[in-house]
């Protein structure tokens, strides 16, 4: 592999806060190591128009705390192109970028497979993510800012809950995975949650309500999971006033908030962790891989392992939340 002295570095698909601290580390650790770092920006958009800057220490301080990326994000419909990847191949090149490192989740890692197959560039991938769906790390970046965020909002929303004696159904973010709503249902105390790992041939919203939730509470909150196939929170509180009109139900759809705010530390630990990594990585001659942690070290997860396999929820998990929740 021919020696890496400039490395590219990106941020694409949705914000997850910490990846600012993932893009501070990368950049910082690189500069250690002699190298030389470009910013990329928005994304792989950004590569195709050739929107890359140089990037100092001096770049990214003042940087670990914020939320959002300073490098902005974009999704690429021209980069799903073999013509698109050429372009940002061509600018790649044309800026002496030897290897890249993406930020983001499952869309952005299978595009930097597909590029690095292609034409033949060493990649690597940091699961930027609030879903905290990538296959083969324990956290993605985002993850827990993004559940505090949850449980913060879920608490306020069980104060007006409780005036009222009514039935709230907070729907979350998560895409095709129930860990934001699985965690923030256990840590906020909710009745329920109604995720896609759950959907098994028990209606959920039949068990939730014949487990006469109202013995000995007068509110009750749920945690659902967004989903396009049934509709989310809206397709069971329409639910609730059809089948059973003496609830009061209300809806909550916490919606882009969940994607703002400043990092939690263990995002920013995380971010700088994996971000050093990531530099690693690149001097030991690794490439198209992600890096992830599992039982607090740091691992080299194949792209092709990372955005295929499904990440299983722990089912240990429904199982505390039912027992908790009488």
């Amino acid at each position: 592999m021919a020696k890496i002295s400039t490395i590219g570095i990106l941020t694409s698909g949705g914000d997850a806060p910490g990846m600012n601290a993932a893009i501070r580390a990368v950049t910082r650790a690189a500069i250690f190591n002699g190298w030389k770092v470009k910013g990329i920006y928005r994304g792989y958009e950004g590569l195709i128009n050739n929107e890359i800057k140089d990037f100092t220490s001096e770049s990214v301080s003042n940087t670990i705390q914020r939320g959002g990326t300073v490098l902005k994000t974009a999704r690429s419909d021209e980069f799903m192109t073999v013509e698109g990847r050429q372009k940002a191949y061509d600018n790649m090149k044309a800026n002496n970028i030897d290897a890249l490192i993406v930020i983001g989740g499952n869309g952005s890692l299978a595009g930097a497979q597909v590029f690095a197959q292609e034409h033949d560039v060493p990649c690597i991938g940091l699961p930027g993510t609030i879903d905290n769906d990538l296959y083969g790390t324990d956290s993605t970046i985002g993850y827990d800012t993004a559940l505090n965020t949850i449980v913060e909002c879920v608490d306020k929303i069980r104060d007006t809950a409780t005036s009222h004696d009514r039935i709230f159904f907070v729907e979350v973010m998560g895409r095709d995975a129930g860990f934001l709503a699985q965690n923030s249902a256990i840590a906020a105390g909710a009745e329920a949650a109604i995720i896609p790992e759950d959907q098994t041939d028990v209606d959920q919203l039949g068990q939730f309500i014949s487990r006469g939730f109202r013995k000995s509470k007068n509110s009750s909150i749920v945690i659902v999971s967004e989903s396009k196939k049934d509709g989310g929170a809206m397709y069971y509180a329409n639910r609730v006033r059809n089948e059973y009109p003496q609830y009061d139900v209300r809806v909550t759809i916490l919606g882009h908030l969940q994607r703002g705010g400043k990092p939690s530390a263990v995002d920013r630990i995380l971010a700088s962790r994996l971000g050093v990594a990531a530099i690693e990585a690149l001097n030991e001659g690794q490439r198209n891989v992600m890096i992830g942690i599992s039982n607090d070290r740091i691992v080299y997860v194949p792209f092709s392992k990372a955005i295929k396999i499904d990440k299983p929820i722990d089912k240990e998990l429904i199982n505390v939340l039912n027992v908790l929740s009488i």
